[in-house]
């Protein structure tokens, strides 16, 4: 069955910190929906193969980009260069984020810096570098992935949370501003999605584990679900939808 809404032939997508978790799945689905898709790693590590894996199995143009996109230079050269290789940018996940899981009062200024340019500073960065174009060509999808932390409390994460709740807002706000130029801004707060490439095999298992125990519906999300969600997102298929948060996380938030 094809329903033309969700077909993205023709798009072309970026997508941060897509190397390897939900960054990946999203990556996946969106190459399979027909668009070609960037997609940046800080290194190369995983954001290669990745990149020649997913090129091949879907047969779309799938480009690895190394580049640090907390830094206002890499992230307006990363897009710089989509526009000169690709012509357009039509859909930007803001997706890198992470999570250093400490008490407040032990977090130090590098790390506290950190939690907040992963989970904040990149989201506005790409958004500012990608705003010009999708302006001028009045269209264009952004995809902020905020988390449940963003509306659920959680000791140690003080500060990731604080980060994911500002994306909530920053979500928002955008969305109104950039309504009337015909670009949809809108966010994903996914729930526990683990990736053994990740945490390793036996982190992973713990995590499924744990999952039976804490989440309503009972188990881990899988990171192809979020990829799912992104290309509704992503799509036609969303074009009445602006500055909402879908909270993809099995009823943790409820």
């Amino acid at each position: 069955m094809n329903i033309r809404e969700y077909d993205l032939t023709g798009k072309v997508a970026f997508v941060t910190g897509a190397g390897r978790g939900i960054g990946k799945g999203i990556a996946q689905v969106l190459a399979e929906a027909g668009a070609d898709v960037v997609i940046n790693a800080l290194t190369p590590q995983y954001v290669e193969g990745l990149a020649a894996d997913i090129g091949k199995a879907t047969g779309r143009r799938v480009v690895p980009l190394m580049a640090d996109v907390t830094k206002t230079d890499a992230v307006e050269g990363a897009i710089a260069r989509i526009l000169r290789e690709f012509g357009a940018l039509h859909i930007l996940v803001n997706n890198l984020g992470d999570a250093i899981r400490k008490p407040l009062v032990s977090l130090s200024d590098g790390e506290l810096r950190t939690i907040l340019d992963l989970n904040l500073t990149a989201t506005v960065l790409c958004s500012r570098a990608a705003g010009p174009h999708m302006l001028a060509r009045r269209s264009g999808k952004v995809i902020n992935i905020a988390s449940f932390a963003s509306a659920k409390g959680t000791p140690n994460l003080t500060i990731y949370a604080a980060a994911k709740a500002a994306l909530v807002g920053f979500t928002r706000a955008l969305a109104l501003e950039w309504a009337p130029h015909g670009i949809q801004v809108n966010g994903i707060g996914p729930g526990l999605f683990p990736d053994p490439v990740t945490v390793g095999e036996a982190g992973y298992r713990q995590r499924v584990e744990d999952a039976t125990r804490t989440v309503p519906l009972g188990r881990e999300g899988r990171l192809r679900e979020v990829g799912l969600l992104t290309l509704y997102l992503a799509s036609a298929a969303s074009d009445y939808m602006t500055g909402q948060t879908l909270y993809l996380d099995g009823g943790l938030t409820l």
